[in-house]
């Protein structure tokens, strides 16, 4: 940093990077405006010295004072070293010009076509520190400075140069100039120094003084528009001359009654005293129009009073009627957008059991064949013995054919009724299944199944499956009668299970969604009791199944026994549980 002052004598730091482009150059790696601006004392490289300090590729060119040896010079750029390397074959580069050679296919020395190898070149530290202790001329030597010092100081050096090149501290002024001609510069010859206005005391920089006095100073002199004996006055108080200038066209205070005298300010008295009585008439014109009119409102007001309590009673009426019918709209908008939901997961259900019902036609048909197949077989195995009970031996192979084929025909009836069956046990579960991410579970024998879960016979209940879509996640709930935990013989517990579905491959994981869980009143009060929770996404009972079910996650204190039992939530030994999964952020499948 250097020091210089402006016009009015503060002090001001100038950073060492604002400098001609010429002189930084050679010395900075980047750009100068990516530099700090303490940049010689704070960014070092490995070796010791300034990153600034050094060119951006090649050897130094500095002035030096005396010739360097030709040890000191690189063998491609011939430049005295800049961080030198120094090769197998004893050969001294530059770090970046050895970089360029080692870049080549089959790099070799240009000193003697030795190949090169990267691992065995080092960096010559004993010739960098020499190289270092040069004594060299200061880089502002063009500009007058014949300051010698050693290469190494020349950063030092230079933050201090008073024939040093760096551009006007200002900002806005593109001029450069040695650092010794600051102080003059920000005294008279920068067009952006701070002056101040002579006649308001305003301070700015001195390229918008004249603006300032053309446009805005408010107490710049300025001439009255009207031409009138003051020639000059504040451009603040011209407003206020505007309303007394003599010279200033008027028109008639009295030019609303009627009046239409314009002229001078200077004339208006004399105007106002010669038409006086004409002025009385004309505002006693205008008083008496203005009663008539009043008389007329006050007799349309009173006419129109009348009528104003029947027109506000009607007023209140069709305010109820309408408060009503926006609530019956809402009520209709609730409802219709229910019935969507529902006649979108209903089609979509017939869809799957009318697929269903197909196949167990089929099923059904192909049973009816095979047991009449069977009939047959039968009633002629049953002719054959009758009639080969002395027969020949033809009679008994065809026999055996026959009683082989009918235990087949028995095989394949058996495996048809287990299809049957596992179809008509889908069917029942596509009936109660839900695909709009909403439950409602309905525990019939409520006092058995709580002994049963007392008496450790069956613990838990697990629901039937429902899901967020038809393409959605399946899950289903389990509850715990009796408690399970903290709530094991106190409370109802009850909990979520995601189960493995048939399209999670396609499902984001792991499960997010938000889940209600919730008893509900059968009472005409409809107190439901209910919790939610938002899934943990570490925890592995809302990752992607790869059992039939995860661990399953819920409230073990859902709900206290005494209160489930005292309350109206037990009706006809039954109870309902809902669960919800909110759907709204899914993606469509």
């Amino acid at each position: 940093m250097s020091a210089g002052r402006s016009a009015d004598g503060r002090e001001v730091q100038i950073p060492l990077q604002q400098v001609a482009p010429s002189l930084i150059s050679p010395l900075s790696a980047a750009p100068p405006s990516h530099r700090p601006a303490n940049l010689w004392p704070s960014r070092f490289t490995h070796s010791g010295v300034p990153a600034g300090f050094l060119p951006l590729h090649g050897g130094f060119r500095d002035h030096f004072v005396e010739t360097p040896e030709a040890k000191y010079c690189c063998e491609a750029c011939r430049l005295v070293l800049c961080q030198p390397r120094q090769t197998e074959c004893g050969h001294r580069f530059c770090n970046s010009c050895i970089c360029d050679i080692l870049s080549r296919p089959n790099p070799v020395c240009p000193a003697d076509m030795e190949p090169l190898f990267r691992d065995k070149i080092f960096k010559d530290v004993c010739c960098h520190r020499e190289i270092m202790s040069l004594k060299v001329y200061c880089r502002s030597e063009a500009n007058g400075c014949q300051e010698q010092m050693s290469l190494q100081q020349i950063p030092d050096h230079l933050n201090v140069c008073p024939f040093f090149e760096v551009p006007c501290p200002l900002g806005k002024c593109k001029e450069r100039m040695m650092r010794k001609e600051i102080p003059d510069h920000l005294s008279w010859k920068c067009k952006h120094r701070e002056t101040t206005c002579e006649f308001c005391s305003t301070k700015m920089p001195l390229t918008d003084l004249q603006k300032h006095k053309d446009t805005v100073c408010p107490a710049f002199p300025v001439m009255c528009p009207n031409h009138c004996s003051f020639t000059s006055l504040p451009r603040s108080e011209l407003s206020g001359h505007q309303h007394d200038c003599p010279k200033a066209q008027v028109s008639c205070q009295f030019h609303r009654y009627g009046c239409m005298f314009k002229g001078l300010n200077q004339d208006m008295r004399q105007h106002e005293s010669t038409f006086a009585a004409e002025h009385l008439k004309m505002m006693a014109n205008r008083n008496l129009s203005l009663e008539n009119k009043v008389e007329d409102v006050k007799g349309e007001l009173m006419e129109r009073y009348k009528v104003l309590p029947a027109l506000s009673s009607r007023l209140s009426e069709l305010e109820n009627q309408n408060e009503e019918l926006r609530e019956k709209n809402r009520q209709m908008e609730q409802k219709l957008a229910t019935m969507q939901k529902l006649m979108s997961s209903h089609s979509e259900k017939l869809l799957e059991v009318e697929l269903e019902l197909h196949s167990l036609r089929l099923l059904r048909d192909e049973v009816e064949s095979l047991r009449g197949t069977l009939e047959s077989v039968r009633t002629r195995l049953a002719a054959l013995e009758q009639g080969g009970r002395g027969g020949s031996g033809s009679t008994t192979h065809t026999l055996a054919s026959l009683e082989t084929q009918l235990n087949r025909h028995d095989d394949m009836l058996s495996v048809h009724e287990i299809r049957l069956a596992d179809m008509d046990l889908r069917f029942q579960v596509l009936e109660t299944a839900s695909y709009n991410g909403t439950l409602i579970w309905k525990i019939r024998d409520y006092k058995r199944r709580k002994q049963d879960a007392v008496a450790a016979k069956t613990l838990s209940l697990y629901s039937q499956p429902f899901y967020t879509g038809y393409f959605g996640y399946k899950m289903c709930a389990r509850v715990y009668l009796n408690g399970d935990g903290m709530g094991k013989g106190t409370h109802l517990s009850l909990f979520f299970v995601v189960m493995r579905g048939e399209y999670d491959a396609l499902l984001p994981w792991p499960f997010k969604q938000k889940v209600t869980l919730m008893l509900m009143d059968q009472g005409p009060s409809r107190k439901h009791l209910g919790d939610a929770f938002k899934p943990d996404p570490n925890s592995s009972s809302f990752r992607r199944p790869v059992a039939e079910m995860n661990i399953a996650s819920g409230c073990p204190l859902f709900v206290s026994q005494n209160v489930l039992e005292t309350g109206t939530y037990i009706k006809d030994d039954t109870i309902f549980i809902k669960v919800t999964v909110d759907t709204s952020d899914l993606p469509d499948l």
